[in-house]
C-alpha cells in the first residue's frame, strides 16, 4: 500500500493546538431525525476500501488485525469483484494483452448485463460488499482487489497478485455469467491442473469449489447451470486470475444475466443478500475443514 506523503507547507505549531482542542470536544452521538437505512442495501465499504486507483485496493484489508473472535479469526480471504464500472470507457486500456499463465488474455473486460441494463460489475461489487461484512463478522481479514465500482481494472494479473501478496487462505472472484438466454443457473469455476502454475493449488481449490457450490445451492435455491456442466463445476486453464494464483481460488458465476428468470434474482437486493451469506458459508466451511484436516466428498 502506498504511503500518503505529508501535506506540503504544514505548520508544526498548529498540531499541538488542534490536538488539545479535539480532546475537549464531547463525543458525537447519532444524529436524530436521520433517514432509516435500507436493510436490503449493501453495507458501506470499510475504512480504506475506497480510493481513486485500483492498485490502492491492496491495502483495503489493512485497517487493523482481524478479530481473533469468530470461526475465521486469524484467516485472510481475498474477494475479487469481477470487472469494474469504468471499464466500458477504457476499451483500449483493458484490451491490452497480459500473460495469463497459459497464453495471453485481455487485461480485463466489461462484463455482462441484464436486458434491463443491470450490469455485472455492479452486481459483483454489491455481492462482494455484502460478503465482506459477513466474513468480517466471522473474524476474517478481508482484502479486496478493487476499491470501488467506478475505476478501471485492475488487470487479471494484478488481481491474482493481490491474493498472493496477502497470502490468503482462500480467494474468490465474484461474477455473473452472460450465457445463452435459454440457459439458467450458477456454476463454480476451479483451476484445472496446469503444471508449473496451478498444480500446487488445484486440489485445495477443488475442495473450495465443492464447498461454495454446496452452500450456494442450499442458501439461494439457485439451480446448477444447465448449459455448462451437470455438476455445476467447470475446470479451466485459460483464466489468468486462476493460473497466476498461488493460493486456493475459485470463480463464482452466480447466475445467467441473459436469462430472464436468473436476471430477476440477480437484480433483487434480498436475493443478493442470500447469495453473499451462502458464499460466506461455503468459504467458512472450506477454511474450517482445512483447519481441521477434513475432506469434502465430491
Amino acid at each position: 500500500m502506498r504511503t500518503k506523503p505529508a501535506a506540503p507547507g504544514a505548520i508544526p505549531l498548529i498540531a499541538p493546538l488542534l490536538a488539545a482542542a479535539v480532546l475537549t470536544l464531547p463525543a458525537c452521538s447519532a444524529v436524530s431525525g436521520g433517514s432509516t437505512p435500507d436493510p436490503s442495501a449493501a453495507p458501506p465499504p470499510s475504512a480504506g476500501g475506497s480510493g481513486s486507483s485500483p492498485s490502492d485496493d491492496r491495502g483495503s484489508g489493512d485497517e487493523g488485525p482481524a478479530s481473533a473472535q469468530g470461526p475465521l479469526g486469524g484467516m485472510t480471504v481475498v474477494v475479487d469483484p469481477g470487472h469494474n464500472g469504468g471499464n466500458a470507457d477504457a476499451a483500449e486500456e483493458i484490451a491490452e494483452t497480459v500473460d495469463a499463465g497459459h497464453g495471453s488474455k485481455a487485461c480485463d473486460t466489461v462484463g455482462a448485463e441484464t436486458d434491463d441494463g443491470y450490469t455485472e460489475h455492479a452486481f459483483n461489487w454489491d455481492v462482494s460488499e455484502r460478503l465482506r461484512g459477513v466474513l468480517e463478522e466471522d473474524g476474517a481479514e478481508v482484502v479486496f482487489t478493487r476499491n470501488d465500482d467506478e475505476g478501471v481494472g485492475p488487470c487479471i494479473t494484478e488481481r491474482a497478485e493481490i491474493g498472493n501478496e496477502a497470502e490468503a487462505d482462500a480467494a474468490i472472484s465474484i461474477h455473473a455469467d452472460g450465457g445463452p438466454a435459454s440457459g439458467r443457473g450458477f456454476h463454480v469455476i476451479a483451476p484445472g491442473d496446469l503444471e508449473g502454475y496451478t498444480d500446487d493449488i488445484a486440489e485445495r481449490s477443488q475442495r473450495l469449489a465443492l464447498d461454495v457450490r454446496a452452500e450456494f445451492e442450499e442458501g439461494t435455491g439457485q439451480q446448477r447451470a444447465d448449459y455448462i456442466a451437470e455438476d455445476g463445476l467447470d475446470h479451466r486453464t485459460d483464466l489468468g486470475g486462476l493460473n497466476l494464483s498461488d493460493v486456493p481460488k475459485v470463480f463464482l458465476e452466480a447466475g445467467n444475466m441473459s436469462n430472464p428468470e436468473d436476471a430477476a434474482d440477480l437484480s433483487d437486493p434480498q436475493w443478493r443478500e442470500k447469495a453473499a451469506k451462502a458464499v460466506a458459508a461455503g468459504i467458512s466451511r472450506y477454511l474450517q475443514e482445512e483447519q481441521g484436516g477434513g475432506d469434502e466428498e465430491e
